[in-house]
């Protein structure tokens, strides 16, 4: 792995129904949540009650927040884990993140492990790398006891979520008793971004999401109406930079791309960046200098 943020990197747009015949009611616009737009970016450390060890010297990056606590996931292979990229949490205490634990066994493994997802009913979603070209989601648990049940892959076939080649950051919602699950794969040579609904077969996101460029590692806020992700495409300041989509229904497709600004992107690499379950903060990881490593964790609220 080059960096936290996960491997290498990586779309189509006509209008669209869900897979199934999934006919879901959701939020127009009108009922949509309303922001403003993003304040500064600054590292994540900075926050009063950070921790200085949250960003290390080593690779920190895959950052998101767990929808129920707070509670910062994110990938490092900084000294005490298992080997290599591990899941790491650190602990929101009101005002900043304490030191990051490491995930234990039924997550990590001497593989690497990135991309966390937390999602409701305690589930746990995220990226172990198999072999140098083969990535998998994987799902586990976490007990009422503390720690994890041991991770199962997702089903893998050549419309499946899981592939022969490399899937990455797992995002789940639910939308009017839907499940929704995005990622991104390189199943057609390039990094692109992908649904599935009900853990059903995979299709490709339309709209701006994609483009003739790398676009990876999706996150779509809680309420499924807007999406964040890093791409290649024409635009970047040094890439890959993060970028923005939204819509005003579940049902249509994503809306033009917006390149994000306020010292969110930079000339170096931007990538993996995860909202919050309320929208108001973006977390996101970066190899721009000034850090603790060659990789740190950022953020900014609106």
């Amino acid at each position: 792995m080059r960096k936290a943020n996960s491997g290498s990197r990586t779309p189509s747009g006509r209008r669209w129904l869900l897979s199934g015949a999934v006919a879901i009611a959701a939020a127009g616009a009108a009922g949509a949540a309303q922001f403003g737009g993003w304040g500064p970016a600054m590292n994540a450390e900075r926050l009063p009650r950070s921790s200085s060890q949250l960003n290390t010297s080593a690779n920190d990056g895959c950052p998101i927040l767990d929808p129920g606590t707070n509670d910062l996931y994110m990938a490092s292979n900084r000294p005490g884990g298992a080997g290599g990229l591990d899941i790491w949490i650190a602990h929101w205490n009101g005002a900043g993140w304490d030191t990051p634990v490491n995930a234990g066994v039924g997550v990590n493994t001497r593989a690497d492990e990135f991309c966390p997802d937390p999602a409701p009913g305690r589930r746990l979603f995220f990226v172990r790398r198999l072999t140098r070209t083969n990535t998998d989601i994987y799902v586990t648990s976490r007990r009422a006891t503390g720690g994890f049940t041991t991770a199962q892959a997702l089903a893998r076939s050549s419309s499946g979520i899981n592939s022969a080649a490399e899937e990455w950051s797992p995002s789940f919602f639910t939308a009017g008793g839907t499940q929704f699950l995005y990622f991104s794969s390189t199943r057609e040579g390039r990094q692109r971004v992908y649904y599935s609904v009900n853990f059903g077969p995979a299709s490709l996101a339309p709209g701006g999401v994609n483009s003739s460029a790398a676009d990876a590692r999706p996150n779509v806020r809680q309420d499924g109406l807007e999406i964040v992700w890093d791409s290649t495409r024409f635009g970047t300041l040094g890439g890959p930079d993060i970028w923005t989509a939204s819509r005003s229904s579940i049902n249509d497709p994503w809306g033009t791309a917006v390149h994000l600004e306020n010292g969110i992107n930079s000339a170096a690499g931007e990538s993996r960046a995860s909202l919050s379950n309320d929208g108001h903060r973006l977390m996101f990881g970066t190899t721009r200098a000034g850090g603790e490593g060659s990789s740190d964790i950022w953020t900014a609220t609106r």
